[in-house]
């Protein structure tokens, strides 16, 4: 058994997906005993002929290409990648990443110092030297309607700074997905992510699962990379469109039916007033009005 195994998800980003690896690399002690698995996510034929032909090239025992025939999504992807991997702990990162240092010798550090330390992240960067937030708070109607902001201002012990720029492990609600290590035995005790969720919120949903077991989500900030966020899933009024009705789904799926239509009532108005004067918002408003079932889900279009 492998200490960490790495999971990387790539879909039509292959010189990212070589980069990550090879700062994993370059960055991580030749003493941590580690294995990097790729999921590609039915990329397009050269994307994935370039990613397989590195691998090939390297012919490392510890370097796994797996290739899915249909677009699983993250969740699906990690989950992929899981079912193969033998390790104590999983790194779930995203392919467009950067290691500054040894990230992944820092987590495992902290959390086999830490036996309360149930999901585990980075110090994250934007590619121009900028703080990029790695702590966050639960999806919840507090947080939609006041914004993150002001809950900081009225409860900073229940939700810390997360633009603050912290020199000790801190704690928070959960870690971004971009960069999360996790143990195995605790993934697997709580399912693993929830594949009805295509992209967006998958790490909301697995945190609030293992803090379940009394295990919290922290910052460790020590260890950090980079991340050109938003590089392997470029911004449309599709991706928006998933993201709301991951939103709503985990907020039913926490919290009951009538928060969820509550939530779902009010970007009901919201982006009916806003496709007034933003047309491009029809097809979200529509997707909402009929309820954001997964059944709108990109998965389904796969």
């Amino acid at each position: 058994m492998n200490t960490i195994a790495i999971i990387l998800i790539n879909y039509n980003s292959a010189e990212y997906t070589i980069n990550c690896i090879k700062s994993i690399w370059d960055k991580t002690s030749s003493n941590l005993d580690y294995e990097i698995i790729v999921v590609d996510n039915n990329s397009k034929t050269d994307d994935l002929n370039l990613v397989d032909s590195f691998v090939r090239n390297e012919k490392r025992n510890n370097l796994k290409l797996i290739k899915s025939k249909i677009n699983t999504g993250f969740g699906g992807g990690n989950m992929i990648g899981a079912q193969v991997a033998n390790a104590k702990y999983f790194a779930f990162v995203n392919n467009d990443s950067i290691f500054k240092n040894d990230c992944l010798s820092l987590l495992h550090n902290a959390m086999e110092a830490n036996e309360n330390y149930g999901v585990c992240g980075p110090k994250a960067y934007k590619e121009d030297g900028s703080i990029l937030p790695t702590l966050d708070h639960y999806t919840s109607l507090s947080k939609e309607f006041l914004g993150r902001s002001i809950l900081e201002k009225i409860n900073p012990n229940k939700y810390p700074n997360r633009k603050k720029e912290y020199s000790n492990h801190q704690k928070g609600q959960f870690v971004s997905g971009s960069f999360m290590m996790v143990k195995s035995i605790d993934f697997w005790k709580v399912g693993g992510f929830d594949t009805n969720i295509f992209l967006y919120h998958e790490e909301t949903d697995l945190c609030k699962r293992i803090n379940k077991l009394n295990k919290y989500s922290y910052l460790i900030p020590e260890a950090e990379f980079i991340h050109y966020h938003g590089a392997s899933t470029p911004k449309s009024i599709a991706i928006k469109t998933e993201l709301k009705i991951s939103q709503l789904y985990v907020i039913r799926k926490h919290y009951g039916y009538f928060k969820f239509k509550i939530l779902l009532t009010f970007f009901q108005i919201k982006y009916f007033f806003s496709s007034i004067f933003k047309p491009k918002y029809w097809s979200l408003f529509y997707v909402l009005l009929k309820g954001a079932h997964l059944s709108d889900s990109l998965k389904q279009k796969q």
